[in-house]
């Protein structure tokens, strides 16, 4: 098993996009054409403030993805890392494409001088969250948005 995470580049859009239609429809989520485009431009912008974009690659074919970006925090001095996107295809979990991906971007973090890696999933979400009881540590935070 040939693995490689690496940063999205703009000849991956196509590749991303089968990936991140994955990553919306397990959400119950559709987004016009407008937002993948906008969301993957972003994934290319050197704005420090816009998203950054990992894709796992097995045996040249990419199979997994994260999004994340870092922000400021009212309680620390340095920014914090927000890890907002994360899929893996269904037929390549279990083998450590998951895990891979969150540890690059704690790499990424430590690179950038954020200490601090966040995510959010669903209750739900029992097979990730396997994954997740081993690499993070669970908040009791319960989050509220906007209606």
């Amino acid at each position: 098993m040939a693995l490689e995470i690496r940063p999205i580049c703009a000849e991956d859009k196509p590749e991303w996009a089968k990936l991140w239609t994955g990553y919306l429809a397990f959400y119950h989520t559709e987004l016009p054409t407008e937002v993948f485009d906008s969301t993957f431009s972003r994934l290319l912008s050197d704005n420090p403030h816009d998203f950054n974009g990992l894709l796992a690659v097995l045996n040249d074919k990419p199979v997994g993805l994260t999004h994340y970006l870092f922000h400021r925090h009212g309680w620390k001095i340095e920014n914090t890392c927000y890890l907002q996107d994360l899929w893996a295809e269904p037929d390549v979990r279990g083998h450590g494409i998951g895990r891979a991906l969150i540890e690059a971007v704690y790499a990424e973090a430590d690179k950038a001088g954020a200490p601090s890696v966040y995510w959010l999933t669903q209750e739900d979400n029992l097979p990730a969250r396997q994954l997740y009881d081993r690499v993070g540590k669970l908040t009791p935070f319960i989050k509220y948005q906007r209606p």
